[in-house]
Parts: C-alpha cells; sequence; structure tokens
C-alpha cells in the first residue's frame, strides 16, 4: 500500500516548489510559523491552478483554536471561498478551553462543508483522551486527522500514532505530521503503520535584509518550500512503498 505525502505551503512560490518536487496533496495556509493560518483569496486562485488535490486551512487567527461565534461566522465564509476557488477540501479544528474537541462547533462546520473534503489539524494533539477524540472525529465525518501523537513531533508520539491507527481500523485515516523530514519519515512511517505523511518540506530561504528586519517588515531567519526536500522525501517514502 502507497503512502501519500501532503506538503504544507504558503506562497505561490511553494506551490510551484511542492507540485515540481512530487507532493501528492497541498494543505494551504498562510503564515507557516504561525502554524497556519486561512490563506488569502490570491493564493488560493494560484493553488486551484494545480494537478494535484489542494486543502485549505480554515483557521482565523493565531493563538489557541478556542472559537467564538464571530470566529465561527468567519470561518463558514471562509469554507464558501475555498469552495468558489474549486480546492478539493478543508482543514478544521476547534477546541473547548479544557482541550476536548468543540465537537458541537466542528458539526456546524462540517455541515458546511458540502462537496469538500475534511482534514481535522492539530487541535486533536490538545485533547485529553485521543481515543474519545478519535470515535469523536469519525462520528463527525472527516477523512483523516493530522496528528503528531500529542507529542512535538511525531517521531517522539509514534507509538501512540501506531495506538490511533490500530484504534482507527481504517474508519478515518491517521497523517502523521510535525518534525517530517528525509532524517525521520522512514522510521515514522515503519513504527507507526501511517499511510499519510505531512510535512512543510522547508530550507532556510536566505540571507535577511537588516534594516528590513529592524522595520519588523521579516523575521531574521525566514524558511521556503525546497522542491529537493520534497523530492526526497517523496522517494523515501516510495521505497518503503
Amino acid at each position: 500500500m502507497s503512502v501519500l505525502l501532503e506538503v504544507c505551503v504558503e506562497t505561490p512560490e511553494g506551490i510551484i516548489e511542492a507540485v515540481a518536487g512530487g507532493a501528492d496533496r497541498l494543505e494551504l495556509c498562510s503564515a507557516l510559523d504561525l502554524g497556519g493560518l486561512t490563506p488569502s483569496p490570491g493564493l488560493m486562485l494560484e493553488a486551484a491552478k494545480v494537478p494535484i488535490p489542494v486543502y485549505a486551512m480554515i483557521r482565523p487567527r493565531a493563538g489557541n483554536f478556542v472559537y467564538s461565534a464571530d470566529s465561527e461566522r468567519a470561518m463558514l465564509g471562509d469554507i464558501d471561498a475555498v469552495r468558489a476557488h474549486g480546492l478539493a477540501g478543508v482543514v478544521i479544528g476547534s477546541n473547548h478551553p479544557d482541550g476536548r474537541l468543540a465537537v458541537a462547533l466542528l458539526r456546524r462546520l462540517m455541515a458546511h462543508t458540502e462537496g469538500l473534503g475534511v482534514t481535522l489539524h492539530r487541535a486533536f494533539d490538545l485533547v485529553p483522551d485521543p481515543f474519545e477524540a478519535l470515535e469523536q472525529a469519525v462520528d463527525l465525518g472527516v477523512e483523516r486527522i493530522l496528528t503528531s501523537g500529542l507529542e512535538k513531533t511525531a517521531l517522539e508520539g509514534r507509538e501512540l500514532l501506531r495506538m490511533l491507527v490500530e484504534h482507527a481500523d481504517g474508519r478515518v485515516s491517521i497523517m502523521a505530521g510535525s518534525g517530517i523530514g528525509p532524517a525521520s519519515v522512514e522510521q515514522i512511517i515503519t513504527d507507526s503503520g501511517v499511510r499519510e505523511v505531512h510535512g512543510s518540506c522547508r530550507l532556510v530561504a536566505g540571507e535577511a535584509s537588516p534594516r528590513s528586519v529592524s522595520f519588523g517588515f521579516e523575521p531574521r531567519v525566514s524558511f521556503a518550500t525546497s522542491r529537493t526536500v520534497v523530492a526526497e522525501v517523496a522517494r523515501i517514502i516510495r521505497g518503503i512503498a
């Protein structure tokens, strides 16, 4: 059975690099350094041109995943925008303050996703009981859960990832994310049994302008999607498959 590679991208250039490197699917975001926010309409237009599925992040602000009614309305509008731009799906998630999945809100978002695929994002990694949350995700009808196994990286969380794969038993896909790269991807897949992996596949983009940094226009170190890294991860995955 093959393993699918999803690459998260945040720029038009990143879209091109990921596709050229052999990504199977894109997660489209803005502000990856903040964990990914909803992409702009223009970026959606660019992503709609590629020959592989694209799922857009639905996250209206940085910070936690506890959302107000105002943020919920924004997310519903963003889901409409994703559909209007012809993308394949959306990436959603929400928690209660105690970390449990906000199932009622997620159910309302799911009801708005007709015709779109759905990934549950790493809000899952904040839950107190991952097996309860997995059953909730199955009941919601999402296609997959993006998770690091409740650890900072998927390599650290690979034992729980294995348990989640077994518990899911094909009812929902478990997609490993966080710290996915050429040095880790083989062990993560082999030890956990996941059939989908998710990574940014980025390298340092180059030296920042000191003047631009001083104005706060860019960070001292920035990163960009690399087709070379994507291709290397894809090569390792194909070898395992």
